[in-house]
């Protein structure tokens, strides 16, 4: 099995309510192409209403994620394959308390030892922000990468990505929603 991302920016956004709802209901079509829904973050647009979602699956391959999503009706434009990485001080098991994502994409392909090499440069001033790195999704092409932190707010980690000189796209508070706690 290997991991699949979709991302969606949801334009009106919707209520927080309605999109956990969908994410945890069954979908038949899931079952017959074995993908496997792992978690969702939404990112609020600060009134509860989400307005932008990234969901990781589990899937025999990119296309069985594709043809299943496309059947439940989802927009599949922004759909990956990659990795998870959980940061080295993370223990295995232990609540994450990822509340941050931040966005980055590049032009040429990186590998995740270069990007995280930046980031054990810049380690003080994610520590100064009290920003503390949890886990990152990288893609097999290797330019698409969504890092998630635990931090007090997304303007700390903000500054302390452009202190570290991180490349960064976005970035959103989140909530998540797991299939272990559906």
């Amino acid at each position: 099995m290997t991991d699949v991302f979709l991302e969606r920016s949801l334009n009106p956004p919707r209520a927080m309510r309605e999109l956990v709802a969908m994410a945890r209901a069954p979908v038949d079509c899931f079952a017959l192409h074995r993908v496997i829904w792992c978690e969702s973050l939404l990112g609020t647009d600060g009134r509860q209403r989400v307005a932008r979602m990234v969901c990781r699956f589990q899937s025999p391959d990119v296309e069985s994620a594709r043809i299943a999503l496309r059947q439940a009706g989802a927009d599949v434009r922004v759909l990956w394959e990659g990795t998870v990485h959980e940061a080295p001080t993370r223990q295995a098991g232990a609540p994450d308390g990822a509340n941050v994502l931040v966005e980055r994409s590049f032009a040429a392909p990186v590998t995740v030892a270069q990007i995280q090499a930046l980031e054990d440069a810049g380690a003080g001033c994610l520590r100064s922000h009290r920003v503390r790195f949890v886990r990152t999704y990288f893609s097999r092409d290797g330019r698409r990468m969504l890092c998630l932190y635990h931090a007090p707010d997304t303007e700390s980690v903000r500054l302390a990505q452009r202190q570290a000189g991180m490349p960064l796209e976005r970035v959103w508070r989140f909530r998540p929603v797991r299939a272990d706690s559906a």
